[in-house]
């Protein structure tokens, strides 16, 4: 009689290895309105780098654009087609679209305290 032993072994380190890549992966959430007046620039950059798109106002606040992730949109086509005695029709389906970016925006006032945040999409 043969022992299942090793296929189990292999199968708990697989699920283990897995369970533990996704607690990994798995980011706190933010709540930014607890942050709005206590929370500045330089700690901004700090926890999550340099913004990539930075913008100063003229009465001194700084908008700042953090990207969080990105996500495509779906693409459909349909198409109709004959050649001689024989048609042929096709359907596709993919994700290759326009990557849409998310943002967190946060806005930041003259001496760079938090005053405004939002996620949006470009």
């Amino acid at each position: 009689m043969q022992s299942n032993l090793p296929v189990r072994s292999l199968l708990g380190c697989l699920l283990g290895f897995v369970l533990g890549i996704s607690s990994c992966a798995t980011k706190p959430k933010v709540d930014w309105n607890s942050r709005i007046g206590s929370y500045n620039y330089d700690q901004a950059v700090i926890d999550m780098g340099p913004p990539d798109r930075l913008t100063e106002i003229s009465d001194g606040r700084k908008v700042g654009d953090w990207v969080t992730g990105t996500k495509s949109t779906p693409r459909f086509s349909f198409g109709v087609g004959s050649y001689g005695g024989s048609g042929g029709v096709g359907v596709g389906a993919g994700t290759g679209g326009d990557p849409i970016q998310k943002i967190l925006r946060l806005t930041f006032d003259k001496h760079g305290n938090l005053v405004q945040w939002e996620n949006t999409q470009r």
